[in-house]
């Protein structure tokens, strides 16, 4: 008997996957989603748990797949100067599981930083051609938030008003106040107001550990539940080994693993990555032919070269009265894009945002919170415990990362999954310019918290990098620079489309995942305005 084909695999249901499928299914497009990871049940999450910080640990909801090890997880060999930590999550909505929601789009000047500031290279898009695709993913994610930002375009009202900035966010805004710095109420994903069909945000403080009641943006509960009435198919622990080729080049579909091992084919006429900036390279570079000795759309020499990560350094200030930063959605209340732009008389190119930003609970304040100052144990630990805990302000560098073909992702050579396919390893260091921005965001970050009144300060120094996986799939014009075309389509392979953080050309300086569903809006048009191409 003939194997079925569909029209569209989407191979991921992150922020990406989840949009791709919504977009095509609406139009009537037969999509088949695989997915390694399960359905988690929301009375699973650690956040319905007294003991939910125990998960930033170890368990089997750590942000770490190397520390989570779970059947649906792949091991990450990481290496360089500044080896990472890879934090991902593999399930129905990814890593929109754990995200803190937090919901930035780019700055026009972010697609044209070769042009602007001779770095990098120019996006082969602009805001302008983003812009509308936004809005459409803002709709369907649930955005809080306030119209009117002075720092970036005039948009829409956003689907319901902005979350408390509670005493936190007053506080510290205080302080840039007087300072004269520009700082903006955040777009979150998380609903503010009962939202289609989701309740309003009951203000837990947890949404990192997952949100029960679905007032967090994930979409397994946004994208998913649309798409599946609309006829979309999610195969869940279907693992992706290689995709496959037809006799002229094309691709014919994907070789995945069941639940059980087993191998099986399924075929389309469209295959869409969405896998993020690790797994996207790592699938590409599994699936070697004839054609494609050293990984499949790798003409360029590219998959895997220019892997970015944000550069990160968070300052803590101590204040005498309670700010209860550990009470408010985790996603953050407020953040201030002074620095954003380049001013070269700081010493660096590109810029970064200052993220007003809340904390988690007791234990991890006993911890050494985000900057590594552990409670002691002992005649001091009350005393110096209710000094700290419900006292602090962090405020948080999030810097642009520059493109580079050293940092990269490849395949390691011994390590494999519990399928037996490669691990990924991935090489990262910190530029210099990263480092002199991690220097100057420490101190205008404790500038801020002294304006507003924290009488200490202390400074978690150049942390390992971790979040927001982005680059190693990159968009362009050019085929000899670049893995896919404006519309998302590989270079090599026409019917092979990639859309995730791997296909940023650059990593701006805000956090990825509204742009992220917003490409993969785009993507999907893309695929539907060229349906006679593949049938």
């Amino acid at each position: 008997m003939a194997q079925e084909q569909v029209d569209v695999i989407v191979i991921g249901s992150g922020a990406a996957g989840a949009a791709v499928t919504k977009r095509l299914a609406d139009r009537g497009v037969k999509v088949v989603c695989l997915e390694q990871g399960e359905w988690i049940k929301p009375g699973d999450y650690p956040s319905t748990q007294p003991n939910y910080e125990v998960q930033l640990k170890r368990g089997p909801f750590n942000f770490s797949p190397n520390i989570r090890k779970l059947p649906e997880d792949y091991p990450v060999v990481t290496g360089g100067k500044h080896p990472p930590n890879v934090l991902m999550f593999n399930a129905v909505g990814g890593s929109t599981i754990h995200w803190t929601c937090h919901f930035p789009r780019f700055h026009p000047s972010d697609f044209r930083v070769k042009t602007l500031d001779g770095v990098g290279d120019d996006w082969p898009i602009t805001y302008q051609d983003l812009e509308p695709y936004y809005d459409a993913n803002d709709r369907e994610m649930g955005v809080a938030g306030i119209a009117g930002d002075p720092c970036n375009p005039p948009r829409k009202e956003r689907p319901t008003p902005p979350l408390p900035l509670g005493r936190l966010g007053e506080t510290i805004a205080r302080g840039f106040d007087k300072l004269g710095w520009y700082w903006w109420p955040s777009d979150n994903a998380i609903v503010s107001r009962d939202y289609d069909g989701r309740p309003a945000c009951t203000l837990h403080g947890k949404c990192m550990f997952g949100c029960a009641i679905g007032s967090k943006g994930s979409t397994d509960v946004t994208y998913w539940p649309k798409a599946l009435k609309q006829g979309a198919e999610v195969r869940t622990r279907a693992r992706v080994r290689e995709i496959t080729l037809d006799a002229r080049g094309r691709v014919r579909g994907v070789l995945y693993h069941d639940r059980e091992g087993r191998l099986h084919e399924a075929l389309a006429r469209v295959v869409v990555i969405c896998g993020n900036g690790v797994g996207t390279p790592r699938l590409l570079l599994n699936s070697t032919s004839r054609l494609f000795p050293d990984g499949l759309a790798n003409s360029s020499g590219q998959v895997g070269k220019n892997f970015m990560l944000h550069p990160f350094r968070m300052v803590e200030g101590i204040f005498e009265d309670r700010m209860d930063g550990w009470s408010g959605p985790f996603g953050i209340p407020a953040f201030s894009q002074h620095f954003y732009e380049t001013d070269h008389s700081r010493g660096f190119v590109r810029g970064f945002s200052l993220l007003l930003e809340r904390s988690f609970g007791p234990l991890h304040q006993a911890w050494g919170g985000f900057t590594g100052h552990p409670v002691p144990w002992g005649r001091d630990h009350h005393r110096v415990m209710r000094r700290s805990f419900g006292h602090v302000i962090r405020v948080t560098l999030l810097g642009e990362d520059l493109p580079e073909e050293t940092n990269r992702v490849e395949l390691d050579p011994e390590v494999t999954d519990s399928n037996g396919i490669p691990a990924p390893r991935v090489i990262y260091t910190y530029s210099e310019n990263s480092l002199r921005m991690h220097e100057y965001a420490r101190k205008v970050s404790t500038e801020a918290l002294q304006a507003a009144g924290a009488y200490e300060v202390r400074d978690g120094g150049v942390i390992q990098p971790a979040f927001h996986l982005m680059g190693t799939a990159r968009m362009g014009n050019d085929p000899r620079r670049s893995v896919i075309n404006r519309w998302h389509q590989a270079h090599d392979v026409g019917n092979l489309f990639i859309v995730d953080g791997s296909s940023f050309t650059t990593s701006a300086a805000v956090n990825p995942t509204s742009t992220i569903g917003a490409l993969a809006l785009r993507c999907a048009d893309a695929i539907w305005e060229r349906r006679q191409e593949w049938v």
